[in-house]
This record gives C-alpha cells, sequence and structure tokens, in this order.
C-alpha cells in the first residue's frame, strides 16, 4: 500500500519554472514505477512523465520532452517534476501516480494502469 502527497503546483507566468514534489509512504517505494500525469478542465487525464524504479528509464510526453525532468530519490521516498519554460497550455491538475508491476512502455503512459493516486496539485500558467 502507497499513499502519495503532492505539493509545489502554483500560479506562475509563461516562462517561468515550478518543481514538483510526491512524498509516497510505503516501504516499497523504491520499486514502484512512479508517474505524473495531468487533467486539464473539460479534458481527459493525460501522461507527462515517469520514471522506472531504478530512475534509469525516464518516459515523457512529447509536449513536455525537452521542458520537463522527472526524478527520484528513493532514500526520501520522494519523486519530483521540473518544470521550465511553462505555457498556459501546461495548466491543470496534476497528479502523481504509482504502480509496483508496470511492464510495458505503453503500460507506462498509461492512467489505468497505475493502481495508487495522489490528491493532486494546480499549476496555473498565466500568459
Amino acid at each position: 500500500q502507497v499513499q502519495l502527497v503532492e505539493s509545489g503546483g502554483g500560479l506562475v507566468q509563461a516562462g517561468g519554472s515550478l518543481r514538483l514534489s510526491c512524498a509516497a509512504s510505503g516501504r516499497t517505494f523504491s520499486v514502484y514505477t512512479m508517474g505524473w500525469f495531468r487533467q486539464a478542465p473539460g479534458k481527459e487525464r493525460e501522461f507527462v512523465a515517469a520514471i522506472r524504479w531504478s530512475g534509469g528509464s525516464t518516459y515523457y510526453a512529447d509536449s513536455v520532452r525537452g521542458r520537463f525532468t522527472i526524478s527520484r530519490d528513493n532514500a526520501k521516498n520522494t519523486v519530483y517534476l521540473q518544470m521550465n519554460s511553462l505555457k498556459p497550455e501546461d495548466t491543470a491538475v496534476y497528479y502523481c501516480a504509482a504502480d509496483p508491476a508496470i511492464g510495458t512502455r505503453s503500460m507506462v503512459l498509461s492512467a489505468a494502469k497505475y493502481d495508487y493516486w495522489g490528491q493532486g496539485t494546480q499549476v496555473t500558467v498565466s500568459s
């Protein structure tokens, strides 16, 4: 069982930066694949980024690649999402997700494959 708590959201101007954090409880955090998803009003939840348990493999949506960086600190049970060069279209509620048994790349990108979710943190980018 894993509980996830996101923080770090807020209001920022276009071109600015934010760093989201997701603190996880549970002794087996280090074996979980961790993902970030976002959901804008009236839209479906979409994949943003993910990282394997070892940190050796990372995945990004095309819309954020080169601007966002996902990382994790297993000693602190925390995963981060550094967001640079933010755009108004990045405005959404950002959710942290975790799962211990995600296999293929296509599964990593699918919200349906994650068993554990945080409550979300709002990111608003003004133009």
